[in-house]
């Protein structure tokens, strides 16, 4: 049988998942920063190119460092919290 997570608790939930919303907007931000300069700079370095480029340019990396930051976060919080530890291994039976 598993062992209860410190998750089940709501005052560690609660903590846990305000860290990690926490974490998300500090990362929006550093995205969203690094989306206008990555921009810029291809404005700067190749001209005037169309809309679209810098639309699917701005989403991709946007979408990728976002996703990047939702999945160590995940992580992250799972391992802080000790909700690993809670996890049994089932083979060891």
């Amino acid at each position: 049988m598993a062992k209860p997570s410190p998750l089940d608790a709501p005052a560690n939930a609660t903590h846990a998942w305000g860290r990690y919303r926490r974490l998300m907007r500090w990362m929006a931000l550093f995205t969203l920063s690094l989306v206008a300069i990555v921009l810029g700079v291809l404005r700067w370095k190749f001209g005037p190119s169309p809309i679209h480029f810098y639309i699917a340019t701005g989403l991709g990396i946007g979408a990728a460092i976002m996703l990047m930051a939702a999945l160590m976060g995940l992580v992250f919080l799972s391992s802080g919290t000790g909700h690993d530890e809670a996890v049994s291994d089932l083979e060891d039976h």
